[in-house]
């Protein structure tokens, strides 16, 4: 398949950067207008700021509107933010959570088109075709990842397998005898699903060639091992609830980034402190404006992802920005005895060992006598327990140095048989802080 049949919209993927800013100007300008005279946060918000609708001339000028907040959500639940009257909402989606109120956003059937067509961009940039069997297991309902990859499947014509989660037996079986030939599941799923196809012995007996995964940080280690298992090409696909769901951005067959449809949602990438722009190629926060959306459009909308972006043109020939994988989240983060730590720095070091180590982990951080503690329990391969206990303790000791060596503090380290760290279907629970903060 050539570069230009993988390109679903080429009109908007390879545009140039002045026409693109004039779209967005133009889409940036409507969609003040209709915020403002719609929503009443937004009213209110702008008016403190002293920000009127008609200061908004073109995209330069969206540093003057107000930042919205997850908690902006949660104080106007359910529905305190719809832009339009509630006949014109076809559907609700919703957070994943699972303690206090849900973020419920609302949809139109324009909103659910352009979904659609965004999940349908990244499948086509991953190399699928309406000649493909793409099986989905990422949850059906109020979560945005199954409906979202069932509406982008539907774009491109491809046959779509919707088994959502859980059932992994069989979920085995209806990928050999359906003939999938795309996964779409949350990383941390994929591989578990990869171990059990290889304990199985049908891994030649699949007619997998992608893997499409997200809802969770994961390392370039992490798709590698998924790849030499599966014997397929995985893709970081990127969204959120708030914004559209899968589909916000995913990388190309390069991997050198996740490209933004951003001729839909307006990135930026500010120092989290300052608010100001990092520009190209510097850790930031990311945030993201809904420049068409009708149901619940969100101006500069604080992800709390940390990410960097870049701006030149791909070797795929898109233009739109992309953005790095993702360090992690700013409530992902754990500060532990005054020191930054992300899961996903935990993760790339255990991945780096190979050998014995597994990538299933658990990070635990309790505090004793007003000291921080941090706990890494590790599978490791079932042979070293028949072994002498030395093996065991050299092993401990390595694993201890390489991730004090990656996260600057040391950590107890516990080694745990295979299978003792509970699977997850869904989005991969790797951090229990104990310290009530």
């Amino acid at each position: 398949m050539s570069v230009k049949e993988m390109i679903l919209d080429s009109k908007h993927e390879c545009m140039s950067r002045d026409e693109m800013a004039a779209l967005q100007g133009e889409r940036l300008v409507d969609l003040v207008n209709r915020v403002y005279n719609n929503v009443p946060f937004y009213t209110k918000k702008m008016k403190e700021l002293g920000v009127e609708p008609g200061d908004i001339k073109g995209i330069e000028d969206i540093v003057k509107l107000p930042f919205t907040t997850k908690e902006d959500l949660r104080n106007n639940y359910p529905f305190g933010l719809r832009a339009v009257p509630q006949s014109e909402i076809v559907r609700v989606q919703g957070t994943s959570g699972t303690t206090g109120k849900l973020t419920i956003v609302p949809y139109t059937q324009k909103d659910i088109d352009v979904w659609a067509e965004c999940v349908g961009r990244c499948m086509t940039m991953a190399g699928l075709t309406k000649e493909d069997v793409i099986h989905v297991c990422y949850g059906y309902g109020l979560f945005t990842g199954g409906l979202g990859m069932d509406f982008g499947a539907r774009r491109i014509g491809a046959m779509t397998v919707p088994m959502s989660a859980g059932n992994t037996q069989r979920q085995i079986m209806c990928m050999e005898d359906f003939g999938a030939t795309a996964l779409t599941c949350t990383p941390s799923y994929a591989l578990h699903l990869a171990e059990t196809i290889t304990e199985m012995g049908k891994v030649d007996d699949m007619k997998l060639k992608v893997g499409i995964h997200g809802a969770e940080p994961w390392t370039e280690e992490m798709r590698k091992k998924i790849e030499d298992i599966l014997h397929i090409e995985c893709f970081d696909i990127y969204g959120l609830c708030e914004i559209t769901g899968p589909g916000v951005a995913m990388d190309c067959k390069q991997h050198n980034g996740l490209h933004i449809n951003h001729d839909f949602f307006y990135p930026e990438v500010l120092d989290p402190v300052t608010n100001e722009s990092v520009g190209d190629n510097n850790l930031g926060e990311l945030v993201f404006t809904t420049l068409v959306k009708e149901g619940m459009p969100l101006l500069r909308y604080r992800t709390k992802d940390l990410t960097s972006i870049d701006h030149t043109t791909c070797e795929c020939g898109r233009t739109t920005p992309r953005i790095s994988k993702f360090k992690g989240r700013t409530d992902d983060m754990k500060v532990i005895r005054g020191v930054n730590v992300f899961p996903t720095q935990v993760e790339t070091a255990l991945l780096s060992m190979g050998g014995d180590i597994s990538n299933h982990y658990m990070m635990i951080v309790d505090r004793e006598n007003n000291t921080d503690k941090l706990t890494v329990m590790v599978e490791v391969n079932e042979n070293l327990f028949s072994d002498e206990i030395s093996k065991l303790n050299d092993l401990k000791k390595k694993v201890g140095a390489k991730l004090k060596q990656a996260l600057g503090i040391s950590a107890e380290i516990k080694l745990v048989e295979p299978k003792t760290i509970q699977r997850s279907e869904g989005k991969a629970v790797r951090v229990i802080d104990n310290r009530n903060l």
